[in-house]
């Protein structure tokens, strides 16, 4: 598929996402990390959000709870271009009854190119990059020629 240049701006919109036994981890990295979250547009799935929320102050738009549809929630705003980075501890561990819908999230993040990480070391790797907090540009499937192309047969 052809590439097409999107641009992510200085404010980047941010997806928090952990499984049940990394949340506490990705609370705690929230709170380290407050100063560098706090200008960024956040999201996140429905309990952790809650969660970042109650225990940082952090402004965030909770979805659903992933299994009854957050991480699907989350996949769509990455498809859509609303989504420039995505923090999701992952526990690897564990099965997770929607580990359908996890997969389709990663793969969703990785089509569409944006920055992931699954684990605090790659999560502190993202926010302290200088590209964190300027605007830089990704590349992207260019979808609309695509379209035009699949249309004009």
């Amino acid at each position: 598929m052809e590439q097409t240049l999107r641009t992510l701006g200085q404010q980047k919109r941010i997806a928090l996402v952990a499984h049940d036994h990394c949340k506490a981890a990705l609370l705690e990295w929230a709170e380290l990390n407050y100063a560098l979250l706090q200008p960024h547009l956040l999201c996140a799935t429905g309990t952790t959000g809650n969660l970042i929320n109650r225990h940082t102050g952090l402004e965030v738009n909770a979805m659903l709870s992933g299994p009854l549809g957050g991480d699907q929630q989350v996949g769509a705003l990455i498809s859509e271009g609303k989504i420039d980075v995505l923090i999701f501890f992952w526990d690897p561990l564990n099965a997770v009854p929607h580990d359908p819908d996890v997969k389709a999230l990663l793969r969703l993040a990785t089509v569409w190119n944006i920055p992931v990480a699954t684990n605090r070391a790659t999560a502190d790797f993202i926010i302290q990059s200088p590209l964190f907090s300027a605007q830089t540009e990704i590349t992207i499937p260019d979808y609309p020629r695509y379209l035009a192309a699949r249309l004009d047969r």
